[in-house]
């Protein structure tokens, strides 16, 4: 494998680069190593795919590890694609040792700056802090670009085409999850099933329920972990919590709360969670992957637009051991999710009376409204259209 570096990074490896010889471009990667946040970071570009694989934070002695470091951060990054160990290492095989050279050409150079610019623009310091860098690495790769022939491509897309050439096969298989997820609602039946990897995120799976309702994303959201043991209320303590966020309709027991937002993990912490609410461990949603709770626990709940106030209970009915896609899926559903910015449960309700009735004054708007919020049918087809569009397939 041929690691093709700039000056500044050899410098910072302390080696003397080995002389250049002609390999497949699939083993060859250009590497640059750039500062973002006062942290040193390593940028790899695959000279054949631009497929980007980001090493963050690293220290000095680090960059005496270095191939190691992207190793292991290229077995993850893949692993997190959903391609299988198998085609992984098959790849790490025929690519051989590493070996440190110089950067190849001017054309080659522009194309690992590019790269860097967009890691640049990508981190807005919301990333987990790790040094295999899976969200930036993803992130950066979903860019598109123009090829030789003046089409536009991406970077993973195109990486999947070179593996199932080498491998001669499907390169895809991961376990996954099936979850169905029901809002609650007074009136309405509105629930979708859906089939997602377990390398996948928390956060993933929020980007994923917001295609499957025809929401925005513009509010708060987080997530509840719970143990499937009935909580023991004392007294009137049910009473008191059933209202609570935290509470689930079923009674059992908080384990986690996934916050997405810093502001908010602060005002839940002055709040305070009271008994029987304590014991809860706060996590930050982009840190936390699927299979750290899945299947262990299988009761869990959504929570979006803290005015709103939508909640999502999420069952987990089936774990596939060899699915073969690296993308979520909605397999079934039914009834259409309330628009954004409504006014909650009871804004629905008088919502629905409204575009009902053609005689209501408001009707006309309130349908131009509707469709503005992306308010529509429930379809499966568009569903997982948007699904595949937000993950960059």
């Amino acid at each position: 494998m041929l690691i093709q570096c700039t000056g500044k990074l050899l410098e910072k490896l302390n080696v003397q680069p080995a002389q250049r010889s002609e390999e497949d471009p699939l083993f060859c990667w250009h590497a640059n190593l750039i500062t973002i946040n006062r942290r040193k970071v390593v940028v790899f570009v695959n000279d054949k795919n631009r497929y980007v694989i980001v090493l963050y934070g690293l220290k000095a002695k680090d960059f005496q590890n270095l191939g190691s470091l992207f190793i292991d951060a290229l077995r993850d990054v893949f692993h997190k694609e959903c391609i299988k160990d198998e085609v992984i290492e098959h790849y790490i095989c025929c690519a051989g040792e590493i070996i440190y050279t110089k950067t190849k050409d001017r054309s080659s150079v522009a194309k690992m700056r590019a790269a860097c610019e967009v890691v640049y623009m990508i981190d807005d310091g919301s990333f987990p802090q790790s040094a295999a860098q899976k969200f930036l690495s993803l992130h950066a790769s979903r860019r598109p670009y123009k090829n030789q022939k003046g089409e536009y491509v991406c970077s993973h897309i195109e990486l999947y085409k070179d593996l199932e050439a080498l491998f001669g096969g499907n390169i895809f298989g991961c376990r996954a999850a099936v979850l169905k997820l029901t809002l609650d609602l007074e009136k309405q039946n509105v629930w979708r099933r859906i089939i997602i990897p377990l390398t996948y995120s928390f956060y993933d799976l929020h980007k994923v329920i917001q295609k499957a309702f025809y929401w925005m994303d513009y509010h708060l959201h987080e997530f509840y972990v719970y143990d499937d043991k009935i909580y023991q209320f004392v007294g009137s303590e049910k009473w008191k919590w059933s209202s609570h966020p935290a509470y689930h309709k079923e009674g059992i027991k908080l384990l986690v709360n996934l916050y997405c937002d810093e502001e908010d993990f602060y005002s839940l912490r002055e709040e305070g969670f009271s008994p029987p609410f304590q014991d809860v461990e706060f996590r930050y949603v982009k840190e936390v992957g699927l299979l750290e709770y899945i299947p262990k626990y299988r009761k869990f709940k959504y929570r979006y637009d803290f005015g709103d106030n939508w909640e999502i209970y999420i069952d987990v009915e089936e774990v596939i051991e060899d699915y073969d896609k690296n993308y979520p899926i909605c397999i079934d559903g039914e009834g259409n999710a309330p628009p954004e910015d409504v006014g909650g449960k009871w804004g629905y309700e008088e919502f629905l009376e409204i575009i009902s009735d053609e005689e209501h004054p408001e009707h006309r708007d309130m349908l131009a409204w509707a469709e503005s919020q992306g308010y529509g049918d429930f379809d499966v087809e568009e569903v997982n259209k948007r699904i595949k569009l937000c993950f960059g397939f």
